[in-house]
């Protein structure tokens, strides 16, 4: 916990220290009475992962989350319904930390195992899961489109957006920047298909979802907001059509300058 708390307000290297302690414990724990300590060891793991992803420190955080997810998959052959949300998470950390250090077929597959299990979930438990299954999608069609399998990746994506669009519908101020991050990586995707009309469409209905948030919380959103409004821009570029005046006047004046997106953020 104090790991978390620090990792929070950015002291990372504070953050790693207490995570190593944490998860050194745990180790010790777990040997002597791995019944009872196994899972904490697991998620203490994951932490000191997420950490040290924080920190570029790609292999250690690697290393840290594979056995995590070792973990978790022995205790969910156990006790899938304790367990199996876990392993999922895991494994989407997992590809996470692999397609960092360019490894991008095992965080495929990482990233596979991970939404077939949160299908399985949501299927089962909608209200709980569909939202860590659209996620995963989003983080499949990533990876799908990295290695140039486009139209994949386009399926992946195209089911996400239409989960966080049911979700946003029913709670628009909780999920309106997660459809809007989802259809910035749908709209990515159909340029790489060169159907740069359509991705034109998913930035412009991406920006008006965010831009209400980017106006009241520039530090949270304006980097989204600004993504997208660059994303669009080039869409009509490539499209030969021309910007919306009236939206490409409100996202400047709502967010920071153009960056690119990040990688996906851990679960933890």
């Amino acid at each position: 916990n104090l790991g978390a708390r620090l990792s929070e307000v950015g002291r990372w290297e504070e953050a790693l220290a207490a995570a190593q302690e944490a998860a050194g414990i745990y180790r010790q724990l777990a040997r002597a009475n791995p019944q009872a300590f196994q899972p904490y060891l697991a998620m203490s793991l994951i932490n000191l992962g997420n950490v040290l992803s924080e920190l570029g420190r790609w292999e250690e955080a690697l290393a840290a989350t594979q056995e995590a997810a070792g973990i978790y998959r022995q205790l969910a052959q156990a006790n899938p319904q304790a367990f199996r949300p876990y392993l999922a998470a895991s494994l989407h950390n997992l590809g996470r930390a692999l397609s960092a250090l360019g490894r991008w077929e095992e965080a495929l597959a990482a990233a596979q195992e991970a939404a077939g299990i949160y299908r399985q979930l949501a299927q089962a438990n909608p209200q709980a899961f569909r939202l860590y299954l659209a996620g995963s999608l989003n983080n499949l069609g990533n990876f799908l489109s990295e290695l140039g399998r486009w139209e994949e990746a386009l399926t992946c994506t195209q089911e996400a957006v239409g989960i966080y669009r049911q979700l946003a519908q029913a709670n628009p101020q909780a999920f309106l920047p997660d459809l809007a991050r989802s259809l910035g990586a749908y709209g990515r995707i159909l340029l790489g298909l060169d159907r740069a009309l359509e991705a034109r469409e998913a930035f412009a209905e991406g920006l008006r979802a965010v831009l209400p948030f980017a106006r009241t919380l520039p530090a949270a959103f304006g980097e989204l907001a600004a993504a997208l409004l660059a994303d669009y821009l080039r869409a009509c570029g490539e499209a030969g059509a021309e910007p919306e005046a009236g939206l490409v006047e409100e996202a400047f004046f709502s967010s920071p300058l153009p960056r690119p997106f990040g990688p996906p953020p851990p679960l933890s």
